[in-house]
C-alpha cells in the first residue's frame, strides 16, 4: 500500500494526470511510499538500550514479540484486559512505554540476539512470534533470517511449550512472494522444533494498509496503491488477527496452520469505493503506481534497493495469485468487513488528514 508524506498530511494539492489504472508518481505533489504491508510491526530499526525482562511473578506469562505494532499492541491490551500477565519484547524501549503504562512487562533488546530472546522467553506459558520486514537493510531477506533464526534458537533454549506465529497467506510458497518468502522459511524453522505446540496464523493483507492513503485521498482525491485494481485480495483487520491470537494463546483451538480473512475478498477498486462511501466521496478512484517510479521514491525515503524490489514482487503476487493460497489450509472467516473498517478506521484518519 502507498502512503503520503507529511506534506500530503498537511493538505498539499496539485493537478493529477490520471491514465486508466495507473498513475505516475511524478504527476502528484506528494511522495507515495508503501506502508508496511503484511508486516506492520517493525523491529529492525530504531535501536535502543537493552532492558532485561523482570522475572515473572505469576504462574503464567504470555510473551509477545513486535514492540508496539498494530497487532502486538492490540493483542497485549486484550490479554491485559482479561487479567493475563504479559511481557512485550521489542528493540525500542520508548516504543514499549505505552504498553508498560497499561501494565505489561517490557524487554527491550536486539531481536537478532538469541541469548536476549531466550531470557525474554523464560517462564513463558506461550509466545507470540513475528519477524519484521527490515526495509532499510541492504539485504532484507538476510536481516529477516537473522531474526528468525534467533527466535527459533531462543524458543528451543527457553523450552517454550506453545507458540502462535504470525505468518501470512502465501507462506506455503518458497519464492515469488517478496517479503513473505522469509515467513515461509520461518514456518519451517519453527516446525522443526521437537515437541512444540505450534500454530501459524496466515492472515490476508491488512486492511490497515489502506490508512496511510487517507492523506493522499485528502490531498489529491485518489486512493493510491501498488496492486492491480481488479485483483481479488484476501484482506483482514488487525483487530480480528489480535483477537484470534489472544484466543489461541490462552485457550488453544488450532494447531498447524490457520488462514484469516474477511467475509469476502476485496479488489482495490472495491476498497476505494467502500472508503469513498465512508467519507462521502462516492466514486473515489483507485490508481496503481508505475513500478519504476514507485521504487525510485522508496529508495529516496530510505528503503534499500533490495527492499523496493521485494515490495514490487509482493505487489505483483497479490495482483495475480493470492486466492490459490486461501486453499492451503483451514480458514477462519473474520467479522470485520471493508465497510466497517472504512467507517471505524479510515473515515477518522481521513478527517484528521483534512484538518491538518
Amino acid at each position: 500500500m502507498l502512503r503520503g508524506t507529511r506534506e500530503a498530511a498537511r493538505g498539499a494539492h496539485g493537478d493529477v494526470d490520471l491514465q486508466p489504472h495507473q498513475v505516475h508518481l511524478s504527476s502528484i505533489p506528494e511522495q507515495w511510499i508503501p506502508e508496511k504491508s503484511l508486516f506492520p510491526d517493525d523491529g529492525c530499526e530504531h535501536d535502543a538500550g537493552s532492558q532485561p525482562p523482570r522475572p515473572s511473578k505469576g504462574t503464567t506469562m504470555f510473551v509477545l514479540l513486535g514492540s508496539n505494532g498494530q497487532i502486538t499492541s492490540k493483542l497485549a491490551r486484550l490479554l491485559l484486559a482479561a487479567g493475563h500477565p504479559v511481557r512485550v519484547v521489542g528493540r525500542n524501549a520508548a516504543a514499549l512505554a505505552p504498553l508498560a503504562s497499561a501494565g505489561a512487562e517490557i524487554a527491550a533488546g536486539d531481536p537478532a540476539d538469541a541469548a536476549f530472546l531466550a531470557r525474554a522467553f523464560a517462564g513463558a506459558t506461550a509466545v507470540y512470534t513475528m519477524i519484521p520486514p527490515c526495509y532499510a537493510e541492504p539485504d532484507m531477506r538476510a536481516a529477516q533470517d537473522r531474526i528468525g533464526t534467533a527466535i527459533a534458537s531462543a524458543l528451543r533454549q527457553a523450552r517454550v511449550p506453545r507458540v502462535v506465529n504470525l505468518s501470512s497467506i502465501g507462506a506455503e510458497l518458497s519464492q515469488g512472494t517478496g517479503p513473505i518468502e522469509a515467513l515461509h522459511a520461518q514456518e519451517q524453522r519453527l516446525d522443526a522444533i521437537p515437541g512444540l505446540d505450534l500454530l501459524h496464523l496466515r492472515p490476508g493483507s491488512f486492511m490497515e494498509n489502506l490508512l496511510p492513503g487517507a492523506a493522499v485521498v485528502a490531498a489529491a482525491g485518489v486512493l493510491p496503491g501498488m496492486e492491480a485494481p481488479d485483483a481479488a485480495i484476501p484482506m483482514v483487520a488487525t483487530r480480528d488477527i489480535a483477537a484470534v491470537a489472544a484466543r489461541e494463546l490462552t485457550a488453544p483451538q488450532h494447531r498447524g496452520i490457520l488462514l484469516l480473512h474477511a467475509p469476502r475478498h476485496i479488489t482495490m477498486r472495491e476498497a476505494a469505493a467502500a472508503l469513498g462511501a465512508a467519507i462521502r466521496q462516492p466514486g473515489l478512484p483507485y490508481v496503481q503506481a508505475a513500478p519504476a517510479e514507485a521504487k525510485a521514491e522508496l529508495q529516496a525515503v530510505g528503503f534499500s534497493a533490495n527492499a523496493a524490489d521485494q515490495l514490487e514482487t509482493l505487489a505483483g503476487w497479490l495482483s495475480t495469485s493470492p486466492l490459490a493460497s486461501v486453499a492451503a489450509g483451514p480458514v477462519a472467516i473474520q467479522q470485520t468487513t471493508i465497510e466497517q473498517f472504512a467507517r471505524d478506521e479510515f473515515a477518522p484518519a481521513y478527517a484528521q488528514a483534512k484538518a491538518a
